[in-house]
């Protein structure tokens, strides 16, 4: 696991301070991250699994993108570049869906959310990703709908909060 450096979060949600990776996860401390949806013109959205070696929900399914924001970093170049690594591509625009916010025992976290969409290839650049295809926002509702099925429960939290699944 890197031990960057990653932005950490005040009461109201605003980036302050920072501290390394490995403190924010072993004390679970409230950090930035991003979030980013991938949807294809055609309305599908990207569905995908993620590596069994991740520090936090290994080998769940997720649709989006992104990770810890890195300290000094933007949010949306933090976004762009966590595409890029995860899903091979540079999105040519972004458009920001606000802020979710997310806590439970393992993770406290203000997540900057994008919405891009792509219709070309998709590469798992940095092995962070396993699997992946695409999906109708029905299908993925419906998947949720069991709580038994392994997929990440801040995207969860977030679709829900977006009205993505009705």
């Amino acid at each position: 696991m890197r031990d960057e450096d990653v932005w950490l979060v005040d009461e109201a949600g605003e980036l302050a301070g920072s501290a390394p990776r490995r403190q924010v996860r072993a004390q679970n401390l409230h950090h930035a991250a991003t979030a980013v949806l991938v949807r294809n013109s055609a309305g599908l959205i990207y569905l995908h699994q993620r590596a069994a070696d991740k520090d936090w929900a290994p080998s769940h399914f997720d649709v989006a993108a992104g990770g810890i924001l890195r300290y000094g970093e933007d949010p949306a170049e933090s976004a762009a570049r966590e595409v890029a690594e995860e899903l091979g591509f540079t999105p040519a625009r972004l458009a920001s869906l606000g802020k979710s916010v997310y806590a439970d025992e393992q993770t406290r976290v203000v997540e900057f959310v994008y919405e891009t969409i792509w219709d070309g290839p998709i590469t798992f650049a940095d092995r962070e990703v396993v699997w992946g295809d695409w999906i109708t926002l029905a299908d993925l509702a419906q998947r949720l709908r069991d709580p038994s099925w392994p997929f990440v429960p801040d995207t969860r939290a977030l679709l829900s909060s977006l009205g993505y699944l009705g």
